[in-house]
């Protein structure tokens, strides 16, 4: 499991830059160009048309800095919910293998678990340090060396209940991405009302265009934030049910394919 620790750092770090990369580029070259248009030709309409109403614009909804950076941290936690979800499936596959070939009436005593253990043990490292070799490894130590089922199963169930303690931890960046989200938002508030507040002589003036401006600042990051935030969580709330439901399946896994066949 330690070697597994930096690669998934190194995934992390990679994952940021490259999220960083995809969507600066596109605001560069595509939103805030866009945004600009979209604002130009809305001022020549007004000039026009008294009367003029401009639509909402996504571009200029999406276009100031909070929204950009609210983007990189979704496109960020979408990539590590991504890895996760990966090393569930993977998890998974591992769980279709028959590692304790028994089959029906066949019992296993403690002579015979050096034998199954051969199996599991021929597996790469990184298949080990799946839950369910890990489980069934641990299993069959146990009743070797005590010969007790009871044993045996309180080994299992105090594995599977540490994995799901060590896949909850792993989360907690996902945690923070989705917290930051609305957090980034509401500085785009706060940035907003305050230029409205420094704006506030020109609109006792007459002229209410840039307090106006502020103000679509301030609620824009706000609205894309908390839209953000709520997809970000839900998706965050399936992974975390597919991971607790797969420490579950494996703990019933382990009892049916091997506790419920040892014999003492």
């Amino acid at each position: 499991m330690q070697k597994n620790v930096p690669l998934e750092f190194i995934y992390q770090v990679f994952s940021l830059i490259i999220a960083v990369i995809i969507i600066h580029g596109i605001y560069v070259s595509i939103i805030r160009p866009g945004a600009r248009d979209v604002l130009e030709q809305q001022a020549m309409e007004i000039n026009s048309n008294p009367n003029y109403v401009p639509e909402r614009s996504t571009y200029v909804v999406i276009r100031d800095f909070e929204q950009e950076a609210c983007f990189v941290l979704m496109v960020w936690a979408f990539s590590l919910m991504g890895y996760k979800a990966w090393r569930t499936r993977e998890e998974r596959i591992m769980m279709s293998k028959d590692l304790v070939p028994v089959g029906d009436g066949i019992s296993i005593l403690p002579e015979d678990t050096r034998e199954y253990s051969r199996p599991i043990q021929a597996l790469t490292d990184n298949e080990q340090s799946y839950l369910v070799p890990r489980v069934l490894l641990s299993a069959l130590d146990r009743f070797r060396s005590t010969r007790n089922i009871q044993d045996v199963s309180t080994t299992v169930r105090a594995i599977c209940e540490s994995e799901t303690d060590r896949l909850d931890s792993e989360l907690a960046l996902v945690r923070y991405i989705a917290w930051a989200i609305p957090s980034i938002g509401f500085l785009g508030t706060v940035r907003g009302i305050g230029q409205a507040l420094g704006q506030a002589h020109q609109a006792v003036q007459g002229n209410i265009a840039g307090v106006t401006q502020s103000l679509g600042v301030a609620f824009n990051s706000t609205f894309v934030a908390l839209l953000i935030s709520i997809v970000v969580m839900f998706l965050l709330h399936q992974l975390q049910q597919s991971q607790e439901k797969l420490v579950l399946d494996a703990e019933a896994f382990c009892d049916k394919r091997l506790i419920q066949n040892l014999k003492s």
